[in-house]
């Protein structure tokens, strides 16, 4: 028999991103989420959820654009540094020694020093509670050549990405690969498991 924890959010793993906009002063910001995801294939986008009362949440809905940026797994004490500030306080990419990069297809900044970068622009928002679901467009994806595979995209074993756990408050990073997907009915790989799309 499994225990009721009662109704929870624990979704596990958590993706760890970095979003990236501009304050009303026009000044970089950078906040970490662990509510995020890919929510549609064509055109692609993403999803993240921010509570209003986040310093970036202004800043989101007045440019109508965000990054979402991917740390790697030695970046953890400045993407936790991040989590810990606010940007109404304080400078967070000076005070985490962070450069700011202007993103090319959007009108938000993005982190140079972590590999990966998706550029977005605010497609749609819904209110759902506590948290505000942000949903973008992804104009343009930016990669270090370092994090890429032979077809060209990134390499999750190269990009070390972070993972979060909700119910234990802490970062993790992805273990070992355990095999191809949309293998098991032996029938290979399908138009939806290539597209990497639901089956």
């Amino acid at each position: 028999m499994k225990r009721s924890l009662g109704p929870r959010a624990l979704l596990y793993p958590a993706p760890v991103v970095v979003v990236g906009s501009y304050d009303p002063n026009g000044r970089p910001n950078a906040m970490i989420a662990a509510w995020a995801g890919v929510c549609c294939s064509r055109p692609p986008c993403v999803s993240v959820s921010i509570r209003p009362t986040r310093y970036s949440y202004a800043g989101i809905t007045r440019r109508q654009a965000f990054t979402l940026g991917i740390a790697s797994v030695e970046h953890v004490e400045r993407v936790d540094y991040l989590g810990s500030v606010s940007g109404a306080d304080e400078d967070k990419f000076a005070g985490a020694g962070l450069t700011p990069v202007r993103a090319g297809a959007v009108d938000a900044p993005y982190v140079q020093e972590f590999p990966l970068a998706l550029e977005c622009r605010l497609l749609q928002t819904l209110d759902l509670g506590v948290h505000t679901l942000f949903v973008g467009e992804v104009l343009d994806c930016r990669a270090e050549e370092s994090v890429l595979g032979p077809q060209g995209l990134p390499d999750i074993e190269r990009l070390r990405p972070l993972a979060y756990a909700p119910g234990q408050t802490a970062y993790y990073e992805i273990g070992r690969r355990l095999g191809r997907a949309f293998q098991a009915s032996g029938r290979g790989e399908t138009g939806a498991g290539r597209s990497g799309t639901d089956v």
